[in-house]
């Protein structure tokens, strides 16, 4: 949001003061300002001037040869503008002056001298009109520096709407004079109001509002007789340098009012609108906005409508059948209060969000409505005196918001702070920012504003904020705390999320991405994946976005899928939530969950799945200290392979799945790629208890590996089981069991290594040992062979 020092200026006195200084100050209290923009100072030398003469160009259609009369001396000057006319008052750059850093010189143009340049506001850089020609009042005095008679010199600085959301009341140039005359300890200027009391014996203006949740007050006045079209050009560069474009009198006054006080207003056609109805409809329907565009309004959307028919959308924009145009002479004025999150639902879904929805996004005071229809005709009455108000000030205001009062002392204050504020100036700050504060002694019950209660002062801990800001946190003195600071375990799941981001990134190379908790059904269907039903959100920002994900590997695989190009080979992961539908409560059962992908056109698939394996293993055996078992499981997603899906268990606990991508997608990724994934449920891993760590001295003599080779269904078997058989059968010398080899499905090579503390061991010796677990197998189906 752009902000006018000289607006601002109107409000309080600045004189002497170093405004930048004071601009930074504003960002070390109340909001962030993110740039400070000159405007004016770089021009210079440009006088009011009269066109005494014209001769076309003989050369050229477009250039005309002028004679400028300044007042003292008559100046030749070349001009193309097609709006030039004898007589015409002009804003004309003097040779040696400049405009907006742009020197002006003496010239030949088409074989002309020129001694200057006549402008438009364009060039003057006061608006974005470039058609012709400025064109100055005639009461204006020949030789007058426009800068005399126009703002063209201002400092306008930019504030971040984010570090405005929780104040309302600075969404107006009013509110952030009232900041500025706290911080510089100067006046604020009462707002100039025109009094609508006298009007209060003309006919009222029929109001209803149908749905009291969503409108909480609607103001409304007619005028009529309004003779002007065209704002006052201090206006329209002051809309021009806050970001808005100047359009006609009346819709620059409602944006100038909003700018000026952050309470949106909207002025429409009382040839077209002569009463109001606040109402929603129980059947959808095509409405057309002033920007032209048909838009599908939603029984959930509040309208505003005259006469049963529809003409705004309540708070968002107004209709193109009611808007101002040139010949309006009457209008009925709207000034209203919305219900903020309404208003942003509905925004949202139009996918149309304009300067008045923002503003009552962040839940405006209802007590400005009046203040703002007043401000409103103060203005027009004073750029238009003829105009004439036909009823009275209509105000149905049906919710209001309850008073909030606070009791705080000087005591509370010196605790929180820390430091020494006298309680005077605890009663000047509190104060010049608009509350009422009764004091005794060093207490003080204060009443909070209505334009800062609707959100934003609520508590105690407000005050002091309030306080606190406006004396200067860098007045604070530095010390050391003398709280007690008492050593805080981490909870299991960060470190066990701390302790996964650097083994899948030192040990495995893998990078991390982010992303969000809903599915994406665009660039789930670029890879062949349904979005699976789950948890929709209300007001997602698109229909693509509506359904919160279930698992995190269609994330995962769409990253694949738009950094294919990256390289070769490489693997990402994510720590992050999925939804598994909803507890009996109805909140979403979220899941903190860990998710790898692993992509290679180097390697063949069963080499990437034991990466990703060995990737899963390296995790539960680093964190959980034990190994975790693999078991062939049935398809749970369609995107997993029906012949290569496997369960990872911790005991008799499911703690994920690993599996390679069903052929379907892989060909919609990379058909020449392989690519493996892998999901961990890191909620469940902080539920496992770490088994604890047993130490094994290591033997100084040589192991020894003998392999053995059985026939047996592979498929069916458990390895877990093979190697606890093993160990049963060997005894301490077996040290490892391997699978070196498999044939298809019928035949296994596994390899035992035998180790001993005492001395190198045998194959004769070793002999007993792995008959006694040819024999330990036979149950399980394992056929001993000579290999």
């Amino acid at each position: 949001m752009f902000l006018s020092m000289n607006w601002i200026g109107d409000f309080v006195d600045l004189s002497g003061l170093d405004l930048k200084a004071l601009i930074h100050r504003f960002t070390l209290s109340t909001a962030e300002v993110e740039d400070i923009i000159e405007y004016g100072r770089d021009t210079h030398g440009v006088i009011a001037a009269e066109i005494a003469s014209i001769e076309n160009h003989p050369n050229s259609k477009k250039l005309h040869l002028l004679k400028i009369n300044t007042g003292k001396e008559l100046i030749d000057c070349v001009c193309g503008a097609p709006n030039v006319r004898v007589g015409m008052h002009v804003a004309f750059a003097q040779a040696g002056g400049a405009v907006c850093g742009h020197a002006i010189g003496e010239a030949t143009v088409a074989g002309y001298p020129s001694f200057g340049m006549c402008c438009s506001e364009a060039e003057l850089g006061i608006s974005a009109d470039h058609s012709g020609l400025m064109e100055l009042d005639e009461s204006i005095p020949l030789g007058t520096d426009i800068k005399a008679v126009f703002d063209l010199e201002d400092t306008v600085f930019e504030v971040d709407n984010k570090s405005l959301t929780n104040r309302p009341d600075l969404w107006g140039h009013y509110g952030i004079a009232r900041e500025f005359a706290t911080l510089a300890g100067r006046e604020l200027r009462p707002l100039p109001r025109l009094d609508t009391a006298q009007y209060a014996s003309l006919p009222d203006v029929a109001i209803s509002i149908e749905d009291p949740d969503l409108c909480y007050r609607y103001t409304g006045i007619k005028v009529e007789n309004i003779k002007k079209n065209q704002s006052p050009v201090n206006m329209r560069i002051r809309l021009f340098y806050c970001g808005s474009r100047a359009i006609n009198l009346l819709a620059d006054l409602t944006n100038y009012v909003m700018m000026e006080l952050g309470q949106p207003m909207h002025a429409f056609d009382l040839r077209r609108v002569d009463k109001i109805e606040v109402k929603r409809f129980a059947e959808p329907f095509t409405f057309r906005t002033l920007d032209g565009q048909d838009r599908q309004i939603t029984p959930e959307t509040l309208m505003i409508c005259s006469g049963g028919t529809p003409v705004a959308v309540a708070g968002i924009m107004g209709g193109l059948d009611s808007e101002i145009e040139d010949d309006t002479d009457s209008l009925l004025l709207e000034s209203a209060n919305f219900n903020g999150v309404s208003v942003r639902k509905s925004s949202t879904k139009l996918g149309l969000r304009t300067d008045a929805s923002m503003r009552y996004e962040k839940i405006l005071d209802p007590e400005m409505t009046i203040a703002a229809t007043e401000r409103f005709l103060d203005l027009l009455c004073g750029i238009d005196p003829d105009v004439r108000v036909i009823s009275s000030l209509t105000d149905v205001y049906v919710h209001r918001y309850e008073t909030i009062t606070l009791t705080i002392d000087k005591a509370y204050v010196d605790r929180y702070t820390g430091i020494d504020i006298s309680s005077d100036a605890i009663e000047k700050t509190l104060l010049a920012l608009g509350f009422t504060v009764a004091r005794d002694g060093d207490s003080f019950t204060v009443t909070v504003p209505s334009f800062r209660a609707t959100k934003d002062v609520t508590i105690k801990a407000d005050l002091i904020e309030e306080i606190t800001r406006i004396y200067g946190y860098d007045n604070f003195e530095i010390g050391t705390t003398r709280s007690p600071l008492r050593p805080v375990r981490a909870e299991r799941t960060r470190s066990d999320e701390a302790r996964t981001k650097d083994l899948l990134v030192s040990r495995f190379a893998l990078h991390e991405v982010h992303s969000y908790i809903w599915s994406d059904r665009a660039k789930y269907r670029e890879i062949g994946i349904e979005v699976e039903e789950n948890v929709r959100l209300l007001n997602a920002q698109t229909p693509d976005h509506a359904v919160l994900r279930r698992s995190m590997i269609p994330t995962l695989l769409s990253f694949i899928n738009e950094n294919k190009g990256f390289s070769d080979e490489y693997g990402i992961f994510e720590i992050g939530r999925v939804v598994l539908g909803k507890n009996e409560d109805g909140t979403c059962r979220e899941r903190k969950t860990l998710g790898l992908a692993f992509y290679s056109r180097a390697s063949e698939e069963e080499t990437l799945f034991f990466r990703a394996r060995d990737a899963v293993s390296c995790v539960v055996t680093d964190i959980l200290h034990v190994a975790p078992l693999y078991t062939f499981a049935e398809t749970a997603h369609a995107w997993e392979h029906p012949a290569n899906t496997y369960t990872v268990s911790v005991g008799d606990v499911k703690v994920g799945s690993l599996s390679v991508v069903h052929p379907a997608v892989a060909k919609e990724i990379d058909r020449k790629a392989a690519i493996v994934f892998a999901e961990l449920d890191m909620d469940t891993f902080a539920e496992i208890g770490t088994a604890p760590l047993a130490y094994r001295e290591i033997s100084k003599y040589p192991a020894i590996d003998i392999d053995l080779c059985f026939t047996a269904p592979v498929a069916s078997l458990s390895f877990e089981a093979l190697v606890e058989e093993a160990k049963r059968a060997a005894g301490e010398s077996l040290a490892n069991v391997t699978v070196a080899d498999t044939y298809g499905d019928s035949s296994i090579t596994l390899r035992f290594t035998f180790s001993s503390n005492e001395r190198t061991l045998t194959k004769a010796e070793l002999q007993p040992t792995t008959d006694a677990i040819i024999e330990a197998y036979k149950p399980l189906g394992l056929a001993f062979k000579l290999a």
